[in-house]
């Protein structure tokens, strides 16, 4: 009997013989990847910061034929790249301080406009990307990334959400969600965690500034972060994409579960992924079966003290009443999801 011929791409690291069209394939699956941030770093084992950065930098790289510089807030993504004299980045790379990373990027956008009108050309070869965790992000960084977006200027800022303030010893932040346990929300009283209507939510923040593009994301949906990466980089002036990234060390969770981690954040609603253009909100990726939030929750140790026999029930009830509302807020399910 004749065996079937199989054939393999070239070319590429898919594994396997999935022949997908150029247009489904991740920028990593290709042998001309850019390698942005390149092996050697210090990043925890399932580091979702990590992995995020490597697709959107690259999906950037690529959106600019490899004409980018990125300015990069101190954080995690900073020092374990980073430790003096070594990096891991094979691209223009400025360190910034903790809280002007969109100022810095502000700057060099600036200073690529004047040279691109010297040169007699319309607009800047070049770009810019900003990045930075929550922590340098939605804290220390705000007024920056607020005067970034009042201005226009010509920079994507890319926020590495992992909720906490991970590369000091697990501190609250501003994205810390309510009843997580970090150093400084111990699991103690009668509300133990961080404190419900804390925070601030700077997706919606950066939507209602009414800049060209604001987009959230998650390591979950590898081509979806991508293409909005490469979405953002085809624009012009500010735009802002948020991107979930579990943290295994901080969050208390095995790091095999990052992925997992990430799309039940999507799945019951906690986290919505969507886009918005000008002011306006233009597309969310649907749920098609809502999950319960305790799935989740149940896969960290920081919300460890939610459950057992000395439980907060209650608890569970406002952070799944917290999921209903953006469902119902964002439009999240579709027609066989709402039956």
């Amino acid at each position: 009997m004749t065996q079937p011929i199989k054939f393999y791409q070239t070319g590429t690291f898919t594994v396997g013989n999935r022949l997908l069209p150029e247009d489904k394939r991740t920028v990593q699956s290709s042998t001309a990847r850019d390698n942005s941030l390149n092996s050697g770093h210090r990043a925890c084992q399932g580091c979702g910061e990590a992995l995020g950065a490597r697709y959107a930098v690259d999906a950037a790289m690529r959106a600019t034929a490899g004409q980018l510089i990125a300015a990069n807030a101190t954080g995690c993504l900073e020092v374990f790249s980073t430790p003096y004299p070594e990096t891991s980045w094979q691209l223009p790379w400025i360190h910034s301080l903790f809280g002007n990373a969109a100022a810095v990027g502000s700057g060099i956008a600036a200073a690529l406009k004047v040279k691109a009108a010297k040169a007699g050309l319309p607009e800047a070869v070049t770009r810019v990307i900003a990045q930075g965790g929550d922590g340098g992000t939605t804290d220390i960084g705000f007024g920056c990334l607020s005067g970034m977006f009042e201005r226009n200027d010509d920079v994507l800022y890319i926020c590495y959400d992992n909720e906490g303030y991970m590369n000091t010893g697990v501190q609250r932040s501003s994205a810390t969600p309510p009843a997580a346990r970090t150093a400084t929300t111990q699991p103690l009283g009668p509300e133990p965690g961080a404190e419900f209507g804390k925070g601030k939510n700077v997706p919606l923040i950066a939507v209602a500034h009414e800049i060209p593009y604001v987009a959230t994301a998650t390591v979950a949906d590898l081509h979806d972060l991508e293409a909005k990466v490469e979405k953002a980089m085809s624009l012009r002036g500010a735009r802002y994409l948020h991107v979930f990234v579990p943290c295994p060390l901080g969050w208390g969770a095995a790091s095999c579960d990052t992925i997992r981690l990430a799309r039940l954040a999507r799945e019951t609603g906690l986290f919505p992924v969507f886009e918005a253009e000008d002011g306006e909100i233009t597309a969310v990726t649907k749920i098609r079966r809502p999950v319960p939030v305790d799935e989740y929750l149940r896969l960290q140790k920081r919300y460890a003290h939610l459950f057992g026999a000395k439980g907060h029930p209650e608890t569970i009830a406002r952070i799944q009443a917290m999921a209903d509302k953006n469902i119902k807020r964002f439009g999240l399910l579709d027609a066989e999801g709402a039956a």
